[in-house]
């Protein structure tokens, strides 16, 4: 691979690495919020809708990961 593409791809790979950075953060933040719930809330619709952003941001940085995979193995 030229050095003009590699150029592109890392930037690519800051600008998802920064992403996925800010998505972990408001995972925890998330987590936090539900960990912080009395128990009541955190059986109620809120706490299962705190759980469910928690598991989907999960997912969103784990498919990050994966796109950050296949930039590596492309430029090598």
């Amino acid at each position: 691979m030229n050095a003009k593409h590699l150029k592109v791809i890392d930037k690519a790979v800051a600008l998802i690495e920064e992403a996925r950075g800010l998505l972990e953060g408001a995972r925890d933040d998330e987590q936090d919020y539900f960990d912080n719930m009395p128990e009541g809330i955190q059986n109620s619709d809120n706490g299962a809708k705190a759980q469910e952003a928690v598991s989907e941001l999960e997912e969103a940085c784990s498919a990050l990961g994966g796109v950050l995979t296949y930039l590596d193995i492309a430029s090598e």
